[in-house]
C-alpha cells in the first residue's frame, strides 16, 4: 500500500500563519509515500512568496511532485510574465517540466497547466500529451497511474464555472485513459472533491478518479475549512481521507472518507 499526501492552493503571501506549523506536523504523522502539491504555491508570483514557498516545501517528507498554478505567474511584472511565466517557479522551486515518480506500485507524472496569458484557466499542449505517452505508455498496469495538474479535469456538482475545467481536456482524457491513467489529482477551487471521470467523458470501459483538494493554509480563502487530503492506494482499493483544521485543537483532524475499487469498467465507488 502506498500513501500519498496531496496539498493544494498554499498562496504563500496570503497564508494563515497559525496553520503552517500544524500542517508540518500533520503532514509527517502521514509518513507518505509521496507529497503531491497540485500548484498555486504563491499569491501573487514574488520571488519573498517563492522563498517562502521553497522553505515550505524542504519541511515536508519527500519525494514530492510539485506543479505550478496560475497565481505562479507573476501578475506585476508583464514583461517576465510573457517571457518567463515559469522563471521564478524553475527557479525557486523546481525545473522539472514534466515531474516524475516511480516505484514498484505508483507512478506519478506531473503537468503545467499554467499559462502566461491567461491569468485563470488553464490548458493542456499537444506538446505536452506527446510527452505524457511517452512517459506513462510504458509504466506496467499494475501500478496506479497518477496525473497531477492545478487546473481540474472535471467540477463538483452544482459548481456552473466550467471553464474552470483545464482546456484541451477531452483531448487529454483520451490520450490518458489510452495510457491506463487512474488517478487525476487537482486543486484551483478552493473545494474538496472527489469523482469519477466516467461521469463526465465517456470512454468505453473506463473510469478514472478525479480528486481535487481545498487550500491548505490560504487566510479566508474558502468557505470551507482549510484541509488537505490522504490516499491510500493498493491496487484494487482505494481509500480518500481529508485532513480538516480544527480552530478549536489548532490541529488537522481527519474528517471522513471514501472508499474507491477498480473492476473491469474502471474505478467505482466501493459498495458499504
Amino acid at each position: 500500500m502506498r500513501t500519498i499526501v496531496h496539498l493544494s492552493d498554499i498562496h504563500f503571501g496570503a497564508v494563515d500563519e497559525r496553520l503552517k506549523a500544524p500542517l508540518v506536523r500533520a503532514v509527517h504523522e502521514q509518513r507518505p509515500d509521496l507529497v503531491v502539491v497540485s500548484g498555486d504555491l504563491t499569491e501573487r508570483g514574488r520571488r519573498g512568496e517563492f522563498r517562502e514557498a521553497r522553505e515550505f516545501l524542504l519541511s515536508l517528507p519527500g519525494p514530492q511532485i510539485v506543479v505550478p498554478g496560475n497565481h505562479d505567474v507573476p501578475i506585476y511584472h508583464p514583461i517576465e510574465r510573457l517571457l518567463h511565466p515559469m522563471g521564478r517557479f524553475r527557479r525557486f522551486i523546481s525545473s522539472e517540466r514534466l515531474p516524475f515518480f516511480e516505484d514498484d506500485e505508483i507512478a506519478a507524472i506531473g503537468i503545467n497547466t499554467a499559462r502566461a496569458t491567461k491569468t485563470k484557466y488553464g490548458h493542456i499542449s499537444r506538446w505536452q500529451l506527446a510527452m505524457i505517452q511517452d512517459m506513462l505508455r510504458p509504466v506496467p498496469n499494475d501500478r496506479i497511474k497518477i496525473v497531477v495538474t492545478h487546473h481540474p479535469f472535471d467540477v463538483p456538482d452544482g459548481y456552473r464555472k466550467t471553464r474552470q475545467i483545464v482546456g484541451r481536456a477531452w483531448r487529454a482524457m483520451k490520450v490518458l485513459s489510452e495510457c491506463g491513467a487512474d488517478l487525476f489529482l487537482a486543486g484551483h477551487l478552493h473545494r474538496i472533491h472527489a469523482g469519477l471521470t466516467a461521469e463526465r467523458y465517456k470512454i468505453e470501459d473506463y473510469s478514472a478518479l478525479v480528486i481535487q483538494a481545498g487550500t491548505a493554509t490560504l487566510f479566508n480563502g474558502s468557505q470551507e475549512l482549510n484541509s488537505f487530503n490522504v490516499i491510500h492506494c493498493e491496487r484494487p482499493t482505494m481509500k480518500v481521507n481529508r485532513v480538516m483544521w480544527n480552530d478549536s485543537t489548532n490541529q488537522f483532524e481527519h474528517r471522513d472518507e471514501e472508499n474507491f475499487r477498480h473492476g473491469e469498467q474502471g474505478w467505482s465507488r466501493a459498495i458499504e
